[in-house]
């Protein structure tokens, strides 16, 4: 990896309302223009009214993730001008320290796999790509952490050979390194976000979300259905599976509680009881207490909306050892637990537990899609992670972009990714809508199985 040019990073802690805003400033030897430097500061300006953009209040009183809630960054930092124009970077920011790496490390194959086949090329070798990683996990938390999130945005956008950002895996993460790369017109491609708020007006709060844009333009897409079709599809099937009374719990991050909102709202559509619901406290050694209070309201089916990371395990563990077995209790997650980690994590107790996922397995993808998982299998000798499909397509969507282009220059790399329309990919063929929403729709049910995650049902929402 090439040293960072131009770039003195600090963080400042203001304090505002209890919290700590990071505040990244940039040591430049450059000499800006008044008109350059005015631009700047205006969009910091609008960046920092995000600052006050939270996530709506959780429904207990618990207290919330520090990184679901960190601030918004409000500091631009300016690109070094690249060593070689004929050199593009392309750079991963995933959770890679914590349970969290197989399936990170599963995207960063997929990625490989897209890079490698186009030969670390586009424009008929006329420029040349390289793939970095950066890892947003700190080994103190075990899971994406808000500080290097923020540092990990700056460091792209300070780097002028970076021309695309493949990530995040959570949408908190995703909500706060947006803004950066836009005021620096530098596009994002998710495999895995998935909370509504990031790309649709109506879907999260007032300000979402046209708050992660300062510039006006939108530099973020993903190549997931979102989780207003997940949450969606996830009320329907307990439903389908026998479910009359459900309690739902989620861990107050963006993407869990937002889950948790939909599925609630279309459970009492679809006839559902909700029998109570709760955020918990991630960091809990256990949760014994409220297990056998959701005992005691004798539910069918427990909703969990969060990941893995936040105590996934535990709470599976703890519910099935107050009674609620795989038999009397359902236990229904998101594509958050949609991984090896939670069986891991959970142990003998994960039998039995669903996940719902933004998408279909691996195995489950025919024609190009086939192909690619009878590759990655040969390739890395394993079974790739839910994920693994969509980082390949991401990369995908990348390179088509700079193969138009031709050159570095990220506003317009980025208006191609955003113009991207019937592509013919290993998920099927698809677009970007004006959102940056892929136009894929189908998801998928599934089930741990002698220890392993086994494929059960298409899911759709109808």
């Amino acid at each position: 990896m090439e040293r960072l040019k131009q770039q003195n990073n600090q963080t400042v802690n203001l304090g505002k309302s209890g919290e700590n805003l990071a505040i990244a400033t940039t040591k430049t030897h450059l000499s800006l223009p008044f008109a350059t430097f005015k631009k700047l500061v205006w969009v910091a300006g609008v960046a920092s009214l995000c600052a006050s953009c939270q996530s709506p209040p959780a429904s207990t009183s618990a207290s919330p993730s520090s990184t679901a809630s960190a601030s918004l960054p409000t500091s631009p930092v300016v690109a070094s001008s690249p060593a070689d124009p004929n050199t593009l970077k392309i750079v991963s920011m995933l959770p890679m320290t914590g349970s969290s790496l197989g399936l990170s490390q599963s995207i960063v194959n997929g990625a490989k796999q897209a890079f490698e086949e186009a030969k670390s090329t586009a424009c008929d070798g006329k420029l040349k790509i390289q793939f970095e990683q950066f890892d947003d996990a700190t080994a103190a938390l075990g899971k994406w952490d808000g500080a290097q999130v923020t540092a990990n945005a700056n460091k792209a956008v300070a780097d002028g050979s970076i021309v695309a950002v493949i990530g995040h895996f959570n949408s908190g993460a995703a909500k706060l390194s947006i803004p950066i790369l836009n005021a620096a017109n530098l596009i994002m491609v998710s495999p895995a976000n998935t909370y509504p708020g990031l790309t649709k007006p109506g879907k999260g709060t007032p300000q979402e979300p046209n708050v992660y844009y300062p510039n006006g333009k939108r530099n973020y897409a993903r190549v997931v259905p979102a989780d207003d079709l997940q949450g969606s599809v996830g009320a329907k099937w307990a439903k389908s599976l026998g479910a009359t009374k459900v309690f739902i719990i989620d861990d107050q991050e963006l993407y869990g509680k937002g889950l948790g909102d939909i599925f609630e709202a279309t459970s009492k559509e679809i006839g559902l009881t909700i029998v109570g619901r709760e955020g918990i406290d991630s960091k809990a050694s256990d949760y014994k207490a409220l297990m056998t209070k959701i005992k005691d309201l004798d539910p069918d089916l427990i909703y969990f909306g969060g990941i893995t990371q936040n105590n996934g395990g535990q709470l599976i563990k703890d519910m099935r050892n107050v009674g609620m077995t795989a038999e009397k209790v359902k236990f229904i997650g998101p594509d958050g637990i949609f991984e090896k980690a939670l069986i891991e994590a959970a142990g003998k107790d994960a039998e039995g537990v669903y996940a719902t996922f933004g998408g279909v397995p691996g195995n489950q993808l025919t024609g190009a899609g086939k192909a690619w998982y009878e590759n990655y299998k040969k390739q890395f000798n394993i079974e790739p992670e839910s994920y693994a499909a969509y980082g390949y397509e991401s990369a995908k969507v990348v390179l088509g972009a700079i193969n138009k282009v031709c050159k570095n220059d990220r506003a317009a790399i980025r208006d191609a990714v955003m113009a991207t329309k019937d592509f013919n990919g290993v998920l099927g063929t698809w677009s970007f809508d004006a959102n940056g929403d892929t136009s894929l729709t189908t998801m998928s049910g599934n089930v741990v199985k002698d220890g392993k995650w086994e494929f059960v049902t298409v899911l759709k929402n109808e």
